[in-house]
């Protein structure tokens, strides 16, 4: 596709990679399977398919997202990449489910676990896999703010300790010839995986719906208070909005009124400067600029103001309380 950024290339050739790898697991996993007759490694295999397709749309979605704005999407494509979690957290949790009801069905329809040696020795392995897999995609998935690789590869994770649960259930059974144990395995990962649907899906309804990220804005209100300019009188009506790995910031400033256009655009370069130099994300700024009131004088330091109306009483340090609000500042 056109214009897709080197991030993006790098990013699409990740989980073009972690996608032939979960094939591959995948034929393994139903490998292990044929040898032992293993419900719980037959309800892993079945997870593995669900990871083929969360990863397929996972893939599908970083290509869409990297498309550049258009006229139809003019703050980009970005949100598809949580619309790939919620459906990644929906195919999850509806393999939690069947997870569960074979486990509970098998208690009453039994099979004999055969070879539960060679069973443990290759969903050993591919837990492994799993894990190195999934630790380096979100690694990848955080240093580019990509929400899908992260959910991905907190699926894997999860996928690893599927995989050690299930390795420690097969050399009991292997040891002790307890079958039954391998039907209570089945359920605990069915358990275990419908918990971790659920909260996929929930984080996924939460960025759709933009939910305040209360620590990315701390974030940047500490760092605004940090470098703070003696024109930057108040702040207020901060919002930060997630596009994928895009952020979209407004904000308010409120600048000297007898400034002139050219001067309060420098301010405002200045903060969009600022933010973007500490911000190790892509970003895009609207900050609208208002001009002080008499009231803004008693929280405003600049000294030498010859329009001053009202005495200086102290400089308002920002917080989540007061920059929030669509309010100019104040003190009363």
């Amino acid at each position: 596709m056109e214009n897709i950024s080197a991030i993006n290339k790098k990013k699409i050739k990740v989980m073009r990679f972690v996608l032939i790898a979960g094939i591959a697991l995948l034929i393994l996993k139903f490998t292990a399977y044929f040898f032992t007759h293993s419900n719980a490694i037959l309800t892993d295999a079945l997870e593995s398919i669900v990871n083929v397709l969360a990863g397929s749309f996972a893939l599908y979605s970083i290509h869409y997202a990297s498309r550049p704005k258009d006229e139809n999407h003019p703050y980009g494509h970005g949100k598809i990449e949580f619309l790939s979690s919620g459906v990644e957290g929906g195919m999850i949790l509806l393999a939690g489910i069947g997870m569960l009801f074979k486990g509970g069905i098998a208690f009453f329809h039994k099979d004999i676990i055969e070879h539960a040696d060679i069973g443990a020795y290759i969903s050993g392995f591919a837990g492994l896999v799993n894990y190195f897999l999934g630790s380096y995609i979100i690694k990848i998935g955080k240093q580019n703010h990509s929400s899908v690789m992260v959910a991905d590869g907190k699926h894997l994770i999860s996928d690893t300790i599927s995989s050690i649960g299930l390795v420690a259930g097969l050399l009991i059974i292997y040891f002790t010839k307890l079958n039954w144990v391998d039907y209570v395995i089945t359920i605990a990962f069915g358990a275990y995986i419908v918990f971790i649907g659920f909260k996929l899906i929930r984080e996924s309804i939460t960025n759709l719906l933009d939910e305040a990220d209360y620590g990315k804005l701390q974030h940047l209100i500490d760092l605004l208070n940090k470098n703070r300019r003696i024109k930057w009188i108040d702040i207020h009506n901060l919002r930060i909005l997630k596009y994928g790995s895009h952020l979209h910031i407004d904000c308010h400033i409120t600048l000297p009124w007898y400034d002139s256009l050219e001067d309060s655009h420098h301010e405002i370069d200045l903060v969009e400067k600022l933010v973007k130099e500490n911000l190790d994300q892509e970003i895009e700024f609207f900050i609208h600029a208002d001009p002080c009131l008499p009231t803004s004088c008693s929280i405003c330091p600049i000294s030498d103001c010859k329009y001053r109306k009202n005495d200086f009483v102290r400089k308002l340090d920002w917080s989540l309380n007061n920059v929030l609000p669509d309010k100019k500042h104040e003190l009363s």
